[in-house]
C-alpha cells in the first residue's frame, strides 16, 4: 500500500474511519469524505497525529457534483487514484407498510447512486493504475431483511452493479471487490432512518459481541491486497448466505425469527 492513493467515502466514523487508519498505517495516502465537517476534520486530525497523510473533503455522496469534485481534488493533490472504497451508507428500520417512500429513495441515493457517481468519475484514473474498486455492501445484499426493505434493495442493487462492472473490467487489470460485513459494531444502526426519515438515534441490537469496525477494516485490507472478488464476514453472515441460497424457505423463517427478537421489533406472528 505504500504510496497508494486511497479514497474512502463516509470516513468520519465506523468502518470508514477504521479503513482510513488500516490503509494509512500501510503507507497509503488517504482521502476521506463525509457530510459532517466537524467529525470529518476530527478524523483528519487523528490521522495526522499518527503520521498518516490525508486529505479531508466535505462531500455528500448522494450529490453527483460532490463526487466529481472529490475525484478532481484527489487528482489535483496526489496525481492519481489507486483504490476507491465506497463505504458511505445509511440504514433504515421501518415496516414497508408504514414507511414514507422518500425514505427508500434517500437510502438508494446514498447507498447505491453514491457509489455509481464517484465510481464513474474515478474509473479512468483507476484504469490507469490498474487499481481497485471496493464496495462495502452487506449480508442484506444477498438476503432481503424485513424492516429494512429499502436498505436491502440498495445493497442488492450495489451487488449487481459491482458484479456487472467487474465483468466489464475483466481484462482491464482493474480489481473489483464486493465486501459484505455481517452485523458490525458501528454507528450505522444509531443513524438508521425511521418511517418518517428521521434518525432513530439508538441501536436496536446488542453490539457487545459483534465484529468491530477495526476487525472489518483489517479483513478488507487483506482482501484488497489479495485482490479477492468477494468477502463475506462473520459466521452468521456466511451461514445466512449459504442457507438463503440452498434453503430459501427455511431462511425466511430463520431471518424472521431472528429479527423479531430485536428491541421494539414490529415483526409479529
Amino acid at each position: 500500500m505504500k504510496g497508494k492513493v486511497v479514497i474512502i467515502t463516509g470516513a468520519s466514523s465506523g468502518i470508514g474511519k477504521a479503513l482510513a487508519f488500516a490503509f494509512g498505517r500501510e503507507g497509503a495516502k488517504i482521502v476521506i469524505t463525509g457530510r459532517k465537517q466537524d467529525a470529518l476534520f476530527e478524523t483528519s486530525k487523528e490521522l495526522n497525529t499518527v503520521g498518516i497523510e490525508n486529505l479531508p473533503i466535505v462531500s455528500d455522496v448522494s450529490i453527483e457534483k460532490d463526487n466529481q469534485d472529490v475525484v478532481e481534488k484527489t487528482v489535483a493533490a496526489f496525481g492519481k487514484i489507486d483504490i476507491l472504497i465506497n463505504n458511505a451508507g445509511v440504514s433504515m428500520r421501518a415496516m414497508f407498510d408504514d414507511c414514507d417512500t422518500e425514505v427508500i429513495r434517500k437510502v438508494m441515493d446514498i447507498n447505491f447512486f453514491g457509489t455509481v457517481y464517484i465510481t464513474k468519475y474515478a474509473l479512468p484514473y483507476i484504469k490507469a493504475t490498474k487499481g481497485s474498486i471496493v464496495g462495502i455492501s452487506s449480508i442484506a445484499g444477498y438476503r432481503g431483511l424485513p424492516v429494512r426493505v429499502g436498505y436491502s434493495a440498495s445493497k442488492f442493487a450495489l451487488n449487481g452493479f459491482l458484479e456487472g462492472l467487474r465483468t466489464e473490467l475483466l481484462h482491464s487489470g482493474v480489481h473489483v471487490l464486493t465486501a459484505c460485513p455481517g452485523f458490525t459494531a458501528s454507528n450505522i444502526r444509531v443513524a438508521s432512518l425511521g418511517a418518517d426519515g428521521n434518525s432513530k438515534g439508538e441501536s436496536m441490537r446488542d453490539e457487545v459481541n459483534m465484529m468491530s469496525s477495526e476487525e472489518v477494516a483489517e479483513h478488507i485490507l487483506k482482501a484488497v491486497k489479495a485482490r479477492k472478488r468477494d468477502l463475506v464476514l462473520t459466521l452468521q453472515g456466511k451461514f445466512t448466505v449459504f442457507i438463503n441460497k440452498w434453503l430459501p424457505s427455511l431462511a425466511d423463517t430463520l431471518v424472521f425469527n431472528a429479527l423479531a427478537k430485536e428491541k421494539d421489533s414490529p415483526l409479529k406472528r
